[in-house]
């Protein structure tokens, strides 16, 4: 890496660490402050400041069942270590969430690179409203900048203007797209979006789909065949199966979280919405309640503000 590469890469890291910093400012505020108020008066962390720290937890969308795993650990962590303080508390929690964050996702994710497949399949699922598309936009964008060709699959033929905004973010962003008609079978489109990809030696294929939560036998009928007709193509496509959960939305992300991974195998995350919200402790609820990890996070309206998911950088941020 040369010089100039080197101050780009460090600019470039630093935008992206006030960008997560920025977008966490909601939650931050909330969870600190509550955080504080749940610590007045006490100078040891009893059952009360435990009460207290659940009650925090489950406030800012964190789930009941990751919360008592929490505030366990920090009892556990109290009654071991005399000395241990209110004014530890913090520290304490922090590691915590680090800690399991890091059970629940093996490692960070670094690059937008992709170089083990080629095309590395992408297949996006996710409710309407949720900025599932605006997500595969940003994607593709990052990827492209990566140095990767992107090509997008149109394949939510279903709701009204869901081709043409696919097709707006690929003439934004500069890729191909491969769409049909609506109203046409969507495993079709599938199909022919990594058949392009392959015969045009591009590197990631991203398939949209519809954002329908209809019943769950029809939804992983429906993801099966699209999964099934990609697989004449390319033998293990898909590679990730991306679903984008609208952070906002708390606890109603989880619930949705918990259908979509029922209907299909579902192996990384993206939540957008983060910078308008003081729910972003649903993260680490989902992180820990379904054990697969986050892989992106939209902490802004620009472009290029879709960032992959760093658990340190996140709860660092978080505690600042």
């Amino acid at each position: 890496m040369g010089l100039f590469d080197f101050f780009k890469k460090k600019q470039e890291t630093e935008e992206a660490q006030e960008a997560l910093d920025k977008g966490l400012e909601k939650t931050k505020e909330g969870f600190l402050s509550k955080i504080t108020k749940a610590v007045v008066g006490k100078s040891t962390i009893d059952d009360e400041v435990l009460d207290n720290l659940e009650e925090v937890l489950v406030m800012s969308d964190v789930g009941v069942t990751t919360t008592l795993k929490i505030v366990d650990r920090i009892q556990k962590r109290a009654a071991r270590d005399k000395y241990v303080g209110t004014d530890d508390l913090n520290r304490l929690l922090k590691e915590e969430i680090q800690d399991l964050l890091a059970e629940n996702n093996s490692n960070d994710f670094e690059t937008f690179e992709y170089g083990s497949h080629k095309p590395y399949v992408i297949m996006v699922v996710g409710v309407n409203g949720v900025g599932k598309t605006t997500t595969i936009g940003k994607l593709a964008h990052q990827l492209k900048e990566a140095g990767n060709k992107v090509v997008l699959g149109a394949a939510d033929t279903f709701r009204a203007a869901a081709v043409d905004q696919i097709q707006l973010w690929g003439e934004r962003v500069g890729v191909r797209v491969v769409a049909q008609p609506m109203g046409s079978d969507p495993a079709s489109v599938a199909y022919d979006t990594v058949k392009s990809a392959v015969a045009n030696g591009d590197d990631v294929a991203i398939i949209d789909t519809a954002g329908r939560l209809h019943n769950k036998v029809g939804l992983m009928n429906e993801l099966t065949k699209i999964k099934n007709v990609m697989q004449k193509v390319v033998p293990d496509a898909p590679h990730e199966i991306l679903l984008v959960l609208d952070a906002s939305t708390g606890q109603n992300a989880i619930e949705q979280a918990t259908q979509f991974t029922q209907a299909t195998d579902v192996n990384a995350l993206a939540l957008t919405k983060l910078d308008g919200t003081a729910k972003g402790g649903v993260a680490i609820g989902i992180s820990d309640q379904f054990k697969i990890p986050v892989k992106y996070i939209g902490v802004g309206e620009k472009i290029g503000d879709l960032q992959l998911f760093n658990k340190k950088d996140f709860v660092e941020s978080l505690f600042k």
